[in-house]
This record gives structure tokens, C-alpha cells and sequence, in this order.
């Protein structure tokens, strides 16, 4: 089964890493109550079920170059982490790249957990399924990611199948979005109302044919 996972990055950047040499970081991954750049909001214990044990931080969403670890927290305004750079030599790279600037970003990727089928989403009117798409109020958290300087991933541009947050590597794929899974079926909607339009029409102009030949 595959699942559709988003990322958000933070306009205004809070984490920290520590000057010493033990690799920590802190930080808020996730704010609560605004609206971001997609337009979408996130709600208070957004990711109040599933958090637990430690998470990989990633580089650039890349499931195969892992940096750190890290813990989260929820909190009144949002999701935070803690935790430590790996003694590697991506790690260390990437504390390096935290600290000078050219990669001090955060973005944080998750599943939706609050949304309905994509079919019941698609028998929604317009304005109730906007309205439930822009506020997210439950998600699982999958993984938190370093990344360069205004570099987030584009909205829908792709999808990752995770078989389970904690789990097996995921790979990205060309899946459809929510968003391309509603327009296919408007689509095919209309398409099926034309050739039922194109055959109504083509029936009566059979018939006005066999009536004027009578």
C-alpha cells in the first residue's frame, strides 16, 4: 500500500546546534496555528499518535543519506526535536553545513492521517473539501530533514511509498497525488458525459434518418 507523503519547511527557522563538540541540535520542526506557504495550517496535537522512539534526521529527504538522530516533542506551538549528529563524515558535514548557513533549514515530512478516501474527498463540494485539505489536524511523522537554504520541496511535485515510519528505506515514485486522483476522476466524468452525449446525438441522428426515409 502506498501512502502520500508531505513535507513543510518553516519560513522563519528555530533550531539551534550547539557550538561544542557534541554534535547536539534543537529545534522547532513543525509551528502550530499559521498558515504556511501551501497554504495549509496545522492544528495543536497535530501528531499526538505515533510519536515515539528516535527518528533519522535526513539530508534533502534522502532515505539513503541519514545524518542524525533525533527525538519530538509536541508542544503548545508546535513540534520540536533534539538530538545529535552521527560521528560520520555526512554528519559532520551536515553540522557544518547547519552552522555556516548553506544548509540550516528544516523540513518536516509527514502522512496525513485525517483525510478521507480520495473518492469521498472528490463527492465533497468544493469549498468543504478546500476547507478540509488546508487544516491538518492529525498526521503521522515520518522523518525530519536537513535541507539548503530555500530549497523545500515543491508541493505534489513528488511522492515517497513508506511501508511504516521506522521502518524500511522508501523510494520515490511517480504515484498520483489526492490532487491528481480528483482531477483524473473529474476527468473521467467528462469524458464519459461527453460519449454519452456524442451517442444520444448520434442516436437521434440515426433516427430522424430512418424517420424521413419512411
Amino acid at each position: 500500500m502506498t501512502v502520500e507523503i508531505e513535507f513543510r519547511s518553516l519560513d522563519e527557522i528555530e533550531w539551534r546546534v550547539a557550538d561544542g563538540d557534541d554534535g547536539t541540535f534543537e529545534g522547532r520542526a513543525c509551528q502550530y496555528g499559521v498558515v504556511d506557504s501551501y497554504g495549509t495550517t496545522f492544528h495543536q496535537r497535530t501528531f499526538r499518535k505515533g510519536l515515539r522512539g528516535s527518528y533519522a534526521l535526513l539530508f534533502m529527504h534522502s532515505p539513503m543519506q541519514p545524518v542524525g538522530t533525533f527525538t519530538a516533542e509536541e508542544r503548545d506551538d508546535g513540534l520540536y526535536i533534539s538530538g545529535r549528529y552521527d560521528d560520520t563524515a555526512a554528519g559532520r558535514d551536515a553540522r557544518t553545513m547547519a552552522r555556516s548557513g548553506s544548509a540550516s533549514e528544516l523540513s518536516v515530512g509527514f502522512v496525513r492521517t485525517d483525510l478521507p478516501d480520495w473518492k469521498k474527498l472528490y463527492e465533497m463540494e468544493e469549498e468543504a473539501r478546500k476547507e478540509l485539505l488546508n487544516n491538518i489536524k492529525s498526521a503521522r511523522l515520518v522523518e525530519v530533514s536537513q535541507i539548503t537554504a530555500r530549497m523545500a520541496a515543491v508541493p505534489g511535485s513528488k511522492l515517497k511509498t513508506v511501508r511504516s515510519a521506522l521502518g524500511d528505506l522508501y523510494d520515490e515514485v511517480d504515484a498520483p497525488t489526492i490532487a491528481d486522483r480528483i482531477r483524473e476522476e473529474q476527468e473521467r466524468r467528462e469524458a464519459e458525459a461527453s460519449d454519452r452525449m456524442q451517442e444520444r446525438a448520434r442516436r437521434a441522428a440515426l433516427l430522424k434518418l430512418q424517420t424521413a426515409g419512411r
